[in-house]
């Protein structure tokens, strides 16, 4: 298959030089021509993947059309805030795009100001006749391109035969590929536990212990699911690769970019500082507030998620949020929240 991957941050270059090793015909397009350059001399991320050498027949561009001209499927890289104007450069050549059938989405996270899912947003852009979707799951950027053992999820508008050849695609001795057609619920899951693993990150750097973190995460996964139920995903999909896994994965791993925001914050650091000092987004800050506003717009009771919100976006200090958390009402713990 022919495959190009737009951004060329850490997770969008591991995934191409993944696809490479494994046998597709693969461009990496960086937004920046300075950037194109640097990856075509030295045939390396040295910015944001270093040490990943790339294979010979891995190609770098800059220029959209002749990138797009005979891709089967585009890898939309790009932080989620600028996936709408990077679907609107696509849809400048989608004329000549002869051989493309799908978008899919690596950001995770919703738009900021319409709080649209990704597939939302490249419906909106490019079309319901072209596919759209997610590849997620627990997937550390260079353990991938090292080529570690790894499992996600693909999740498209596709007709099953053509999502099926595309899982076949993707998958090799090194990743392994399930199919889902619960858009709302991976694209849930793929940017929600992103505003969970700060919060574990504020508690872990709270020294809050074992017990705090086990119970986090718990309650974590009980609230994405309300919230996934509640826009019409399936449950089912919450206890898999994009939700369960993705959870995990991002709330305890070392390398976790909103784990160590959250790190940071508990050593009273500024939020909004912190990201404006980070080379890299962190998605969870941004989708904190999105996510807020969704739970706001349709009455899901969201507590971890709006304890976080206030820490980030209001001002509160860790430890009043803590305390407000602890001293809620009690309740049974099937009921909701």
């Amino acid at each position: 298959m022919n495959f190009c991957v737009l951004g060329a941050g850490a997770w969008g270059t591991a995934v191409a030089v993944y696809l490479s090793k494994v046998g597709h015909t693969v461009t990496l397009a960086p937004r920046r021509m300075e950037h194109a350059l640097a990856l075509s001399s030295e045939r390396e991320n040295k910015d944001y993947l270093p040490g990943i050498p790339f294979d010979p027949d891995m190609q770098v561009g800059c220029s959209l059309r002749p990138v797009l001209m005979e891709s089967d499927y585009i890898f939309l890289a790009c932080p989620s805030h600028a996936l709408r104007e990077t679907c609107r450069k696509v849809k400048e050549h989608r004329s000549d795009s002869w051989n493309l059938r799908g978008a899919i989405a690596l950001c995770k996270g919703l738009e900021p100001g319409s709080n649209l899912f990704a597939h939302e947003v490249i419906q909106e852009e490019l079309g319901r006749d072209l596919g759209s979707g997610y590849l997620t799951g627990p997937s550390h950027a260079h353990d991938v391109a090292e080529g570690k053992p790894a499992a996600m999820v693909l999740a498209m508008d596709r007709p099953v035969d053509q999502l099926i050849e595309l899982q076949h695609g993707l998958s090799s001795e090194s990743m392994r590929i399930y199919r889902s057609e619960d858009r709302i619920g991976v694209g849930l899951g793929s940017c929600l536990k992103n505003v969970y693993a700060i919060a574990t990150g504020l508690s872990d750097g709270l020294g809050l212990g074992d017990n705090a973190r086990a119970a986090l995460l718990t309650r974590s996964m009980n609230e994405m699911i309300s919230l996934g139920v509640a826009l019409g995903g399936e449950s089912e999909t919450f206890f898999g690769l994009s939700g369960f896994g993705d959870l995990i994965a991002t709330c305890m791993g070392e390398w976790s970019r909103n784990r160590t925001f959250g790190l940071a914050l508990s050593k009273g650091k500024n939020p909004d500082e912190v990201v404006r000092s980070q080379k890299t987004v962190v998605e969870g800050f941004g989708a904190t507030a999105c996510f807020f506003e969704k739970c706001r717009d349709c009455g899901v009771d969201m507590p971890i998620l709006a304890e976080t919100h206030a820490i980030l976006h209001q001002g509160k200090e860790p430890s009043k949020a803590i305390r407000d958390l602890m001293n809620r009402d009690l309740k049974a713990e099937s009921q909701a929240q």
